[in-house]
């Protein structure tokens, strides 16, 4: 069995932003040697996200304006207080939950040295904080 970890660090440039790592990931899987076997892919910040949709330009425009829809900058959130830990103010709150609402990872199975998706799917990772330097994780399980 042979396992791949490799962190990726990317800048984002937006404060909220889709980026299509889909190629990427397919070129990881290609050249890992790993024939059969599963490819995780995982944010490792808690205000950005890891999401799969169809890759069209006007659909990620629609993504945006949903989560700016669903979760709203200005509410009466919880976490806009003082926090001790970081010795300001959390101002923050609606990117925290708009990367509950969409997930941190993913995960698709590996046959034949290939990731298995379907035709139309692509991979993003999320920027729901942005501009910021970030990293994600892609662990390569198989044989």
């Amino acid at each position: 069995m042979k396992t791949i970890l490799q962190r990726i660090s990317i800048q984002t440039h937006h404060e909220i932003e889709l980026i299509d790592i889909t190629p990427h990931l397919l070129e990881l899987v290609q050249s890992s040697g790993v024939k059969n076997g599963t490819v995780f892919v995982l944010s490792l910040h808690t205000t950005t996200a890891i999401t799969v949709n169809e890759g069209l330009p006007d659909l990620e425009k629609d993504i945006t304006e949903m989560i700016l829809r669903l979760i709203p900058e200005g509410q009466a959130y919880h976490h806009a207080r003082y926090l001790h830990s970081d010795g300001q103010m959390a101002v923050n709150a609606p990117s925290h939950l708009r990367g509950a609402l969409l997930g941190f990872q993913v995960f698709f199975p590996i046959e034949e040295e290939r990731i298995v998706r379907g035709s139309r799917q692509t991979i993003y990772f999320v920027e729901l904080d942005g501009p910021q330097y970030r990293t994600y994780v892609v662990h390569i399980i198989g044989e």
